[in-house]
């Protein structure tokens, strides 16, 4: 059985995100999203996210944009001079390497989030992480340990597959330098949590058997993602994709992904692409399923 998530990440971001990835998934073939705690739309993205039954529901650990779910005090290490977030998986990956990221004060952030998304009546159905920040080393321990804490069942393993990938490039390439910068991060990635969906089995947390979508982030086409469902293996697969309306929110905010969130959505409700999901058999769930099978 060829089992297939497409989970729009970044809900809460905007409320042009959160429609995005809403119609999405009444329209198209998203089955799952994971939702910023800290996210300026995230009361909007609860309302979306109660609007949509049947849709997955995770949480996007976040380290990178915007202010902490926590008191700041008890997360300073993690904040620049304004209080917030600021800096990417490299950044973070340095810091760690010069023991300048807090491990404890992670967890407290994370810890916060989870919870504010529990408090508004959601019953997460795995993490992930914004930009991929829950593969550092020592974070996806603390990922692991928060979702037994919680009972989240799963989670994100973001080592991409080199066969899927190289399907979901079918396509014009509008920006190959981009393409070729998030390839080299998919490789830096699958290098530093190679043994990653090992620890989660030891930990009892499910996860799917592939991956894919980092080196294609913003850059998907219809021909890419048409290759990507004719390649797709049995088992179960991940998609991520970030699907939106590149609204007046989303232009202020620190993303590059503008309007090809608009892009993204017309892909993913594409008739032929729907259509072509059905002719193969794949059939389209959310990480709940993939914790009820394990």
């Amino acid at each position: 059985m060829k089992n297939l998530i497409v989970n729009a990440d970044d809900l809460g971001w905007t409320e042009g995100v959160n429609r995005g990835i809403v119609e999405a998934f009444h329209g198209g073939i998203v089955t799952s999203t994971s939702l910023l705690a800290n996210g300026a739309a995230f009361a909007g993205g609860v309302d979306a996210a109660r609007s949509a039954p049947g849709l997955g529901i995770g949480v996007h650990l976040n380290l990178s944009d915007g202010p902490p779910v926590a008191k700041p005090e008890s997360v300073a290490s993690l904040l620049n001079d304004e209080g917030e977030f600021a800096g990417g998986p490299e950044s973070l990956l340095l810091r760690r390497a010069r023991r300048g990221l807090a491990l404890a004060e992670v967890e407290i952030e994370w810890d916060a989030q989870i919870r504010k998304v529990r408090d508004a009546g959601i019953l997460p159905t795995h993490l992930d992480g914004h930009k991929h920040v829950h593969m550092l080393p020592g974070l996806f321990e603390i990922a692991l340990k928060l979702a037994k804490r919680h009972g989240i069942a799963a989670i994100r393993v973001s080592l991409e597959s080199s066969s899927l990938r190289a399907a979901l490039a079918s396509g014009a390439k509008q920006h190959a330098g981009v393409i070729m910068k998030q390839g080299v991060q998919a490789r830096g990635l699958k290098l530093l949590a190679r043994d990653a969906r090992e620890q989660a089995e030891r930990a009892g947390i499910s996860t799917a058997d592939y991956f894919c979508g980092i080196a294609q982030t913003g850059e998907l086409t219809r021909e890419g993602v048409e290759q990507f469902l004719k390649n797709l293996p049995d088992g179960t697969t991940e998609l991520i994709c970030h699907p939106g309306y590149a609204d007046d929110a989303l232009q202020k905010s620190a993303t590059r992904l503008q309007h090809s969130r608009q892009t993204e959505l017309q892909i993913l409700t594409d008739t032929g692409i729907r259509n072509l999901v059905a002719s193969l058999g794949i059939r389209l769930i959310d990480y709940g399923f993939v914790s009820q099978e394990a």
